[in-house]
Protein backbone atom coordinates (compact mmCIF):
# COMPACT_ATOMS: atom_id res chain seq x y z
CA UNK A 1 0.00 0.00 0.00
CA UNK A 2 1.38 3.42 -0.91
CA UNK A 3 2.08 6.12 1.66
CA UNK A 4 -0.26 8.43 -0.27
CA UNK A 5 -3.11 5.94 0.02
CA UNK A 6 -2.28 5.34 3.67
CA UNK A 7 -2.56 9.05 4.40
CA UNK A 8 -6.11 9.26 3.03
CA UNK A 9 -7.24 6.13 4.87
CA UNK A 10 -5.62 7.24 8.11
CA UNK A 11 -7.16 10.70 7.88
CA UNK A 12 -10.63 9.17 7.78
CA UNK A 13 -9.81 6.75 10.61
CA UNK A 14 -8.65 9.68 12.75
CA UNK A 15 -12.04 11.31 12.27
CA UNK A 16 -13.85 8.06 13.03
CA UNK A 17 -11.79 6.24 15.67
CA UNK A 18 -14.89 4.22 16.61
CA UNK A 19 -14.61 2.34 13.34
CA UNK A 20 -11.87 0.08 14.70
CA UNK A 21 -14.43 -1.43 17.08
CA UNK A 22 -17.11 -2.06 14.45
CA UNK A 23 -15.29 -3.05 11.27
CA UNK A 24 -15.24 -6.67 12.49
CA UNK A 25 -18.83 -6.78 11.24
CA UNK A 26 -17.63 -6.01 7.69
CA UNK A 27 -16.48 -8.92 5.55
CA UNK A 28 -12.69 -9.01 5.80
CA UNK A 29 -12.16 -8.65 2.07
CA UNK A 30 -14.32 -5.52 2.04
CA UNK A 31 -12.74 -3.65 4.95
CA UNK A 32 -10.11 -1.67 3.08
CA UNK A 33 -12.62 -0.91 0.34
CA UNK A 34 -15.11 0.43 2.90
CA UNK A 35 -12.55 2.75 4.48
CA UNK A 36 -11.35 3.97 1.08
CA UNK A 37 -14.94 4.66 0.03
CA UNK A 38 -15.81 6.55 3.18
CA UNK A 39 -12.54 8.49 2.87
CA UNK A 40 -13.63 9.57 -0.61
CA UNK A 41 -17.04 10.63 0.66
CA UNK A 42 -15.32 12.62 3.41
CA UNK A 43 -13.44 14.51 0.70
CA UNK A 44 -16.76 15.38 -0.92
CA UNK A 45 -18.23 16.39 2.44
CA UNK A 46 -15.30 18.75 2.95
CA UNK A 47 -15.89 20.30 -0.47
CA UNK A 48 -19.59 20.73 0.31
CA UNK A 49 -18.99 22.21 3.75
CA UNK A 50 -16.34 24.75 2.85
CA UNK A 51 -16.58 27.87 5.01
CA UNK A 52 -14.25 30.22 3.16
CA UNK A 53 -13.47 30.88 -0.49
CA UNK A 54 -15.11 28.02 -2.40
CA UNK A 55 -12.94 28.38 -5.51
CA UNK A 56 -10.38 25.69 -4.57
CA UNK A 57 -13.16 23.28 -3.60
CA UNK A 58 -15.01 23.95 -6.85
CA UNK A 59 -11.84 23.13 -8.77
CA UNK A 60 -11.43 19.91 -6.79
CA UNK A 61 -15.01 18.90 -7.55
CA UNK A 62 -14.42 19.47 -11.26
CA UNK A 63 -11.24 17.39 -11.08
CA UNK A 64 -13.06 14.61 -9.27
CA UNK A 65 -15.76 14.59 -11.92
CA UNK A 66 -13.11 13.82 -14.52
CA UNK A 67 -11.43 11.27 -12.26
CA UNK A 68 -14.62 9.34 -11.58
CA UNK A 69 -15.43 9.17 -15.28
CA UNK A 70 -11.96 7.78 -15.93
CA UNK A 71 -12.69 5.01 -13.40
CA UNK A 72 -15.39 3.79 -15.76
CA UNK A 73 -12.54 3.11 -18.20
CA UNK A 74 -10.41 1.54 -15.45
CA UNK A 75 -7.95 4.42 -15.28
CA UNK A 76 -7.15 6.29 -12.09
CA UNK A 77 -4.78 8.98 -10.89
CA UNK A 78 -5.84 9.44 -7.27
CA UNK A 79 -4.43 7.08 -4.61
CA UNK A 80 -7.94 6.07 -3.53
CA UNK A 81 -8.49 4.83 -7.06
CA UNK A 82 -6.07 1.98 -6.42
CA UNK A 83 -8.72 0.45 -4.18
CA UNK A 84 -11.94 1.80 -5.67
CA UNK A 85 -11.43 2.03 -9.42
CA UNK A 86 -11.39 -1.76 -10.02
CA UNK A 87 -14.98 -1.90 -8.73
CA UNK A 88 -17.50 -1.86 -11.57
CA UNK A 89 -19.90 0.79 -10.28
CA UNK A 90 -21.90 3.73 -11.72
CA UNK A 91 -19.02 6.18 -11.35
CA UNK A 92 -20.34 8.45 -14.10
CA UNK A 93 -23.62 8.88 -12.21
CA UNK A 94 -21.67 10.05 -9.16
CA UNK A 95 -19.56 12.35 -11.33
CA UNK A 96 -22.71 13.90 -12.78
CA UNK A 97 -24.03 14.55 -9.25
CA UNK A 98 -20.97 16.39 -7.94
CA UNK A 99 -21.86 19.85 -9.36
CA UNK A 100 -24.99 19.71 -7.21
CA UNK A 101 -22.78 20.06 -4.14
CA UNK A 102 -21.96 23.62 -5.20
CA UNK A 103 -25.62 24.64 -5.28
CA UNK A 104 -26.32 22.74 -2.05
CA UNK A 105 -24.02 25.09 -0.12
CA UNK A 106 -26.63 27.84 -0.25
CA UNK A 107 -28.85 28.34 2.78
CA UNK A 108 -32.35 27.15 1.91
CA UNK A 109 -35.89 27.94 3.00
CA UNK A 110 -36.88 24.67 4.63
CA UNK A 111 -35.98 21.07 5.27
CA UNK A 112 -37.62 19.81 2.09
CA UNK A 113 -35.46 22.14 0.02
CA UNK A 114 -32.34 21.03 1.91
CA UNK A 115 -33.12 17.41 1.13
CA UNK A 116 -33.94 18.16 -2.49
CA UNK A 117 -30.61 19.92 -2.94
CA UNK A 118 -28.63 16.81 -2.03
CA UNK A 119 -31.04 14.15 -3.29
CA UNK A 120 -29.25 13.53 -6.59
CA UNK A 121 -25.88 13.21 -4.90
CA UNK A 122 -27.25 10.88 -2.21
CA UNK A 123 -28.92 8.65 -4.81
CA UNK A 124 -25.66 8.41 -6.75
CA UNK A 125 -23.72 7.51 -3.60
CA UNK A 126 -26.26 4.81 -2.75
CA UNK A 127 -26.06 3.40 -6.28
CA UNK A 128 -22.27 3.12 -6.07
CA UNK A 129 -22.49 1.53 -2.62
CA UNK A 130 -24.91 -1.12 -3.85
CA UNK A 131 -22.43 -2.13 -6.55
CA UNK A 132 -19.38 -1.78 -4.35
CA UNK A 133 -20.68 -3.94 -1.53
CA UNK A 134 -22.57 -6.36 -3.78
CA UNK A 135 -26.06 -5.74 -2.55
CA UNK A 136 -29.26 -5.12 -4.47
CA UNK A 137 -30.20 -1.43 -4.42
CA UNK A 138 -32.50 -0.57 -1.51
CA UNK A 139 -35.24 1.97 -2.09
CA UNK A 140 -34.48 3.97 1.07
CA UNK A 141 -30.67 3.77 0.85
CA UNK A 142 -30.39 7.23 -0.67
CA UNK A 143 -32.39 8.71 2.20
CA UNK A 144 -29.91 7.24 4.68
CA UNK A 145 -26.99 8.85 2.85
CA UNK A 146 -28.88 12.13 2.57
CA UNK A 147 -29.77 12.39 6.25
CA UNK A 148 -26.23 11.58 7.30
CA UNK A 149 -24.80 14.23 4.96
CA UNK A 150 -27.17 16.89 6.31
CA UNK A 151 -26.37 15.96 9.91
CA UNK A 152 -22.65 16.17 9.25
CA UNK A 153 -23.14 19.50 7.51
CA UNK A 154 -24.85 21.18 10.47
CA UNK A 155 -22.31 19.74 12.89
CA UNK A 156 -19.53 21.25 10.78
CA UNK A 157 -21.01 24.68 10.01
CA UNK A 158 -23.69 25.23 12.64
CA UNK A 159 -26.54 27.68 12.36
CA UNK A 160 -25.26 29.09 9.05
CA UNK A 161 -26.65 26.04 7.22
CA UNK A 162 -29.89 25.56 9.15
CA UNK A 163 -32.91 26.01 6.81
CA UNK A 164 -34.68 29.28 7.53
CA UNK A 165 -37.95 27.62 8.53
CA UNK A 166 -36.32 24.90 10.63
CA UNK A 167 -35.76 26.99 13.74
CA UNK A 168 -32.42 26.93 15.50
CA UNK A 169 -29.54 24.50 15.18
CA UNK A 170 -30.89 22.06 17.77
CA UNK A 171 -34.38 22.05 16.25
CA UNK A 172 -32.96 21.19 12.84
CA UNK A 173 -30.83 18.44 14.33
CA UNK A 174 -33.87 16.99 16.09
CA UNK A 175 -35.75 16.98 12.78
CA UNK A 176 -32.90 15.09 11.17
CA UNK A 177 -32.73 12.59 14.02
CA UNK A 178 -36.48 11.98 13.77
CA UNK A 179 -36.02 11.05 10.09
CA UNK A 180 -33.04 8.81 10.84
CA UNK A 181 -33.92 5.24 11.90
CA UNK A 182 -31.55 3.41 14.20
CA UNK A 183 -30.99 0.85 11.44
CA UNK A 184 -30.94 2.31 7.95
CA UNK A 185 -31.33 0.76 4.52
CA UNK A 186 -28.27 -0.07 2.47
CA UNK A 187 -25.27 -2.39 2.57
CA UNK A 188 -23.73 -3.37 5.89
CA UNK A 189 -20.80 -0.88 5.83
CA UNK A 190 -23.29 1.97 5.33
CA UNK A 191 -25.51 0.70 8.13
CA UNK A 192 -22.53 0.61 10.49
CA UNK A 193 -21.27 4.04 9.45
CA UNK A 194 -24.75 5.52 9.83
CA UNK A 195 -25.12 4.04 13.31
CA UNK A 196 -21.93 5.79 14.41
CA UNK A 197 -22.95 9.09 12.83
CA UNK A 198 -26.42 8.92 14.35
CA UNK A 199 -24.95 8.28 17.80
CA UNK A 200 -22.76 11.35 17.42
CA UNK A 201 -25.81 13.45 16.62
CA UNK A 202 -27.64 12.05 19.64
CA UNK A 203 -24.69 13.02 21.85
CA UNK A 204 -24.72 16.57 20.48
CA UNK A 205 -28.42 16.92 21.26
CA UNK A 206 -27.83 15.65 24.79
CA UNK A 207 -25.20 18.33 25.26
CA UNK A 208 -22.26 16.04 25.81
CA UNK A 209 -19.27 14.61 24.02
CA UNK A 210 -19.61 11.34 22.20
CA UNK A 211 -17.54 8.93 24.29
CA UNK A 212 -19.07 5.49 23.79
CA UNK A 213 -17.76 2.45 25.58
CA UNK A 214 -16.46 -0.45 23.47
CA UNK A 215 -19.37 -2.56 24.74
CA UNK A 216 -21.91 0.05 23.63
CA UNK A 217 -20.25 0.31 20.23
CA UNK A 218 -20.34 -3.43 19.76
CA UNK A 219 -23.99 -3.65 20.73
CA UNK A 220 -25.00 -0.76 18.45
CA UNK A 221 -22.98 -2.17 15.57
CA UNK A 222 -24.31 -5.69 15.99
CA UNK A 223 -27.81 -4.26 15.76
CA UNK A 224 -26.96 -2.22 12.65
CA UNK A 225 -25.18 -5.11 10.99
CA UNK A 226 -28.14 -7.46 11.31
CA UNK A 227 -29.89 -5.71 8.41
Amino acid sequence: MSSALDSFLDKWRERWPEWVFVERFVEEGMRERAVAWFALLQEFDDMLNVSGDPTPSDAKLAWWGEELRSWDSQRSRHPLGRVLEPVRAPWAQLADALPGLVDARERVADGAQARAGLAGYAAAVAAVEAAMFKQAPAKAAGEAVLTQALAHRVQELGVAVVPLAAGDEAQWQRQLLAAWPSRVAGPRPRRLYASLARARLQAVLKGGQYQPSPAALLWRSWWAARG
